[in-house]
């Protein structure tokens, strides 16, 4: 899957190392949007800092284990998805997505995650593909929801974000029910 067309000036493609620049100023305009909810988008500050996050998933690509993907409109980057786990042996992945408050409302991340489980579900043979979001998250819930996949539960203060302990919505959608 190296680029798929989003439609309407959009297109889905691996982010890499080599964007590091252009993911920095994407982190920049996104954050004030995002930085509730997206780990990354406060502690990816400065160049170096993008080049690691992305060298992160590069070699969680390679490993087969995690994969980053942007989302350009028209040449810009304005968004991304993630299978922040990937693992085969199970048969279970979990993606995730961000977007700039700009880019919102047309649809772009409902169409890029339909080709990640597509993929993931046809070509790789996934079983179960995970959402993961916070429990106020409306947006994030809306989009699980209109993916068709259902809450399966809430894991209560499972995580530490900002300094202090969240709550998690699990939502998943099985390849059967993908089909």
């Amino acid at each position: 899957m190296f680029g798929v067309d989003l439609g309407d000036g959009a297109r889905l493609r691996p982010l890499e190392p080599w964007h590091a620049e252009e993911f920095l100023a994407h982190g920049e305009r996104a954050r004030p949007h995002i930085a509730n909810w997206i780990p990354w988008a406060t502690t990816v500050t400065d160049v170096e800092k993008a080049r690691t996050l992305l060298r992160d998933y590069a070699d969680r690509q390679a490993a087969d284990t995690g994969r980053m993907y942007g989302i350009w409109v028209d040449g810009v980057l304005r968004g991304g998805t993630v299978f922040r786990t990937f693992d085969t042996a199970m048969g279970v992945c979990e993606v995730g997505v961000w977007l700039e408050a700009e880019a919102e409302g047309r649809g772009l991340v409902n169409r890029a995650v339909r080709h990640m489980i597509d993929w993931a579900v046809g070509e790789r043979g996934m079983v179960r593909v995970e959402w993961r979001c916070a429990p106020d998250n409306l947006r994030s819930q809306a989009v699980a929801k209109r993916l068709g996949m259902r809450l399966d539960g809430t894991l209560r203060q499972s995580y530490v974000f900002h300094g202090e302990r969240r709550d998690e919505q699990i939502w998943s959608l099985l390849a059967d029910e993908w089909r």
